[in-house]
């Protein structure tokens, strides 16, 4: 018994393999970006509840509502002023003022600064 040809693989092979991971990866790469997307999201639904709750807990000590989210670190409610995983920035805090004639300031509310719109379909700016 004797070989005839080298040992290895065909052109036909290699292309079916690569054929195979090219479906694997249209699939599983989209999944990926869309499961990146969702947890930048998680990440500014718990800056905002916790930002809000330093700026409740600002207010109830103090009387009245800061005027920055500088206050809220300086105050040592925050540790340091959040990222905005959106934006990836901590400058695009979009700040509230308070309506509330018992409790004066500048900041009772904050909103991200980010433009477009969340997977759920709802602004990033409406939170």
């Amino acid at each position: 018994m004797t070989r005839r040809g080298r040992g290895g693989f065909t052109l036909i092979e290699l292309m079916v393999v690569l054929t195979v991971v090219g479906l694997l990866l249209s699939v599983a790469v989209p999944r990926y970006f869309n499961s990146v997307q969702r947890s930048k999201e998680n990440v500014l639904r718990a800056n905002l509840a916790a930002t809000r709750d330093a700026i409740d807990k600002f207010a109830g000590d103090n009387g009245r509502f800061p005027d920055s989210i500088v206050q809220l670190v300086e105050g040592r409610y925050l540790r340091a002023v959040p990222v905005d995983p959106i934006t990836d920035s901590s400058a695009t805090w979009t700040l509230i003022p308070s309506q509330r004639s018992d409790r004066p300031g500048a900041a009772s509310d904050l909103r991200s600064g980010a433009q477009g719109q969340a997977s759920d379909g709802s602004r990033y700016a409406d939170w």
